[in-house]
């Protein structure tokens, strides 16, 4: 441990700065000679909004210069989604440089509409025009074409949530402090747990603005991180790593739950249950998320009684493929096989210290997301062990989460332009 930490304060430019961590590698404290107890209370409020293109995958009619089997993405939909929360957190030092926190987000409102891109309308849109339909009777297991058209959804769209969010329990510790060792930085290490407190999300359920439904994903999430910060004159640099673990918890949702609530909904329903395809085949399929922050706080005032600190940094996350809500759930009405994608993007944060209790905090942030695929069900696995999965012959080997309208390769939905905003302001209590 002794080399260990010699290495860690010689990459970290081991001089000597009386110091303070940075937000990012805060830790109350207790039991220490100077400092019996330490606690911060946070309430924050925090509105975040995603905004996408929705593209469709289409087979345009073959010519000399353009072949037929070469598939193209045409602009359907806009996609915005807004959320608006408040978040309340309580940390206490349960020993010298250990936390304990514990939080609570209310989702005042989570809200979705859909809408047609410039150009596209409820004539011309491949969504309100559609005529392919699921498992039709003259063939089991196959698409049929409808003799009138079907829409998938009607656009405009809106969908309204709301409620209680999923508690989150947190430790914490500051294996290395530069507050009590001046030669080291500060260095910690946690594991956060999400538990899945909140109501289950129905995605199937309608929903309006006097009738929203709950949020909960029914998942555990374990999520494991370090950070670094140093103080170097009035720079104080920081570097982040943390990886989320899901793991399916009790009421967890699967679209077979609903599959008497829409018809066409599920491509065969009838293999719901079935050998194969019980549950945990057929419900949610979270996804791992992992990601990379780096940053630095900036003494821009620093006084006895006042300080003021800008927080510039860099983020960039990995979220791998996963059955789950998207941005087309709410219109479909279930969860969807969404493919992986990254995030980058930059943040900016301004702190006012106005006293040894209270600290207030703002920031604003933005992320790409890279273009990715919202609905790639595979349609279905070899169950008879011949080789192949021939739905034909044996319709038992169709995914009963397979839509022939949209998870069919030329008819698949994909995310463009992604973008994802937040603005948030917490105030902060320190003992």
């Amino acid at each position: 441990m002794s080399r260990l930490r010699a290495v860690v304060a010689a990459l970290t430019l081991g001089a000597p700065f009386v110091a303070t961590a940075a937000d990012i590698t805060r830790v109350a404290s207790s039991f220490e000679d100077d400092k019996p107890f330490g606690m911060f209370i946070d309430v924050g409020f925090e509105h975040s909004q995603r905004r996408a293109k929705i593209l469709r995958e289409v087979l345009p009619t073959g010519t000399s210069t353009q072949p037929s089997d070469t598939r193209q993405l045409v602009p359907e939909l806009w996609y915005r989604g807004y959320d608006t929360r408040l978040n309340m957190d309580l940390a206490i030092g349960i020993s010298p440089d250990v936390e304990l926190s514990f939080g609570l987000p209310i989702v005042l409102a989570r809200n979705e509409n859909l809408n047609f891109v410039a150009g596209r309308t409820a004539e011309n849109s491949s969504i309100t025009t559609n005529r392919v339909r699921n498992d039709c009777a003259t063939s089991p297991g196959q698409p049929c074409v409808a003799s009138a058209a079907e829409p998938l959804f009607a656009v405009p769209l809106e969908t309204f949530r709301g409620g209680l969010g999923n508690m989150r329990f947190g430790l914490s510790w500051a294996a290395f402090n530069q507050r009590n060792d001046e030669t080291k930085p500060t260095w910690v290490l946690g594991l956060d747990y999400e538990a899945p407190t909140a109501k289950q999300l129905d995605p199937s359920l309608l929903t309006a603005s006097d009738n929203r439904s709950p949020v909960g994903d029914r998942v555990h999430k374990y999520t494991l991180y370090t950070a670094l910060s140093r103080k170097i004159g009035l720079a104080e640099p920081y570097f982040k790593i943390h990886y989320t673990i899901p793991v399916r918890g009790p009421g967890y949702y699967s679209n077979c739950d609903s599959r008497n609530v829409e018809p066409q909904n599920l491509g065969r329903p009838e293999n719901c249950g079935i050998d194969g395809w019980d549950r945990k085949t057929t419900g949610i399929q979270p996804a791992h998320v992992a990601g990379v922050t780096f940053g630095t706080e900036l003494q821009a005032i620093d006084t006895p009684r006042r300080k003021i600190k800008l927080d510039l940094r860099a983020l960039t996350q990995y979220v791998s493929e996963g059955r789950y809500y998207n941005e087309l759930s709410g219109a479909l009405r279930k969860l969807l096989y969404t493919g992986d994608y990254l995030q980058f993007g930059g943040q900016f944060g301004l702190t006012l210290q106005l006293s040894d209790v209270l600290s207030v905090r703002g920031s604003g942030m933005m992320l790409y997301n890279t273009d990715h695929v919202l609905t790639d069900e595979k349609i279905g696995k070899d169950m008879d062990g011949n080789g192949t999965v021939d739905i034909s012959a044996n319709p038992g080997e169709l995914n009963p989460n397979f839509d022939y309208r949209t998870d069919f390769v030329s008819r698949r939905f994909y995310a463009s332009e992604s973008k994802d905003f937040r603005l948030d302001v917490t105030a902060t209590l320190s003992f």
